[in-house]
């Protein structure tokens, strides 16, 4: 007999989401067990390596060994160990993992690291995202960025390799801005980390002379891939939402609300040069959206132009002459390549070819 009753329904719903939670918990918790032993396999290799005369085949050997017995485990093949000591000599010349038990021993004469990440967040990253990162990435910098930002927000293979091949590393809070001016420290420096420049719209298939419009619907068609690419936080509140000015009604192009900024975000697209007269337009929109749309809890509505080019210190000097929170930055189209190419990711086996050719 089936039950209808709606608290069971609802327990069952809730109960479902528990048992998928814990699934999630303990496939995180096996790829950091593994990455552990990997780091001290790493750890030891390259020891045995520096102390040992077992000639140039050894290597090879263990790895035999430990398929002979392990053999329901794939981690140990030669060429799998050959990654796990890259990986940690990638790493550890660097000092950048801690080890815990040496940080609460207080060895006050340890090397002081290049850059440092948490052990729970550098061991919860999965094996095949490490070896993307250090066959694409030379600074150690840079893949601690990517190791964070696959963390904390959750992304596939794909996307980490999309970011990386788009350098979200370096576009990242590099939008010319007057945040400084017009933003409390705490938002303004948040907001600064916000936006990028250029912004990537290889997603888009925009071709020859366009207009604003088109790029518009473009990027509203693809709205899952453009938010991806503004970040985290932004949420959709509309496009040409209304805005109602006295006697007359403006239409911002994109109107967003930042989760983490608290404050709506209106953006302005320009598929030409930047030129000093957008801001005012820029500027009116964020004026009537502090009026009409912000609520006291807010925080001060900030406006984004994304145009197809511009000069810094024209964009700097405009700037000043606002008094509207405003960033400025480019955007990029991919440059044009037949379907099949470009939806083609490289497979592990390309990554693994990469880290080869580097041995």
């Amino acid at each position: 007999m089936l039950v209808n009753d709606k608290d069971f329904k609802q327990w069952v719903s809730d109960l479902k989401n528990d048992i998928r939670r814990s699934q999630i918990r303990a496939m995180v918790k096996v790829n950091s067990d593994m990455l552990r032993l990997y780091w001290r396999m790493g750890a030891d290799i390259c020891e045995k390596q520096k102390t040992t005369s077992w000639g140039d085949g050894w290597l090879n050997e263990l790895s035999r060994e430990l398929m002979a017995e392990f053999p329901e485990m794939k981690g140990f093949s030669y060429r799998n160990l050959k990654y796990i000591r890259q990986w940690y000599q990638f790493y550890n010349e660097r000092v950048i993992i801690r080890q815990q038990l040496v940080a609460q021993l207080g060895d006050t004469n340890m090397q002081q690291p290049v850059a440092q990440i948490g052990e729970d967040v550098f061991f919860s990253v999965p094996w095949g995202h490490h070896l993307y990162i250090i066959s694409q990435c030379k600074d150690v910098d840079k893949a601690i960025f990517y190791l964070n930002q696959t963390v904390e927000q959750g992304w596939s293979r794909a996307v980490l390799l999309n970011f990386i091949d788009t350098d979200l590393y370096g576009r990242q809070g590099k939008a010319v801005t007057n945040f400084d001016r017009f933003l409390p420290d705490e938002q303004s420096d948040l907001a600064k980390q916000t936006l990028k420049d250029p912004y990537s719209f290889d997603f888009l298939t925009l071709d020859g002379v366009y207009r604003e419009r088109e790029l518009e619907n473009g990027l509203m068609q693809n709205v899952t891939r453009f938010l991806l690419e503004l970040g985290t936080g932004f949420a959709l509140v509309g496009r040409q939402v209304p805005l109602i000015v006295g006697d007359e009604t403006v239409y911002p192009d994109l109107l967003f609300y930042h989760l983490e900024l608290k404050c709506y975000v209106v953006i302005e697209l320009k598929v030409d040069k930047f030129k000093g007269e957008h801001l005012g337009q820029l500027g009116l929109y964020v004026s009537a959206v502090n009026h009409l749309k912000k609520k006291p809890t807010d925080n001060p509505t900030i406006g984004l132009l994304i145009c197809k080019t511009k000069n810094n210190v024209m964009a700097q000097y405009a700037l000043e002459s606002t008094n509207q929170p405003i960033g400025i930055s480019e955007y990029q189209l991919s440059q044009l390549m037949s379907e099949d190419i470009k939806s083609q990711l490289p497979t592990i086996e390309d990554i693994e070819s990469t880290l080869s050719s580097e041995e």
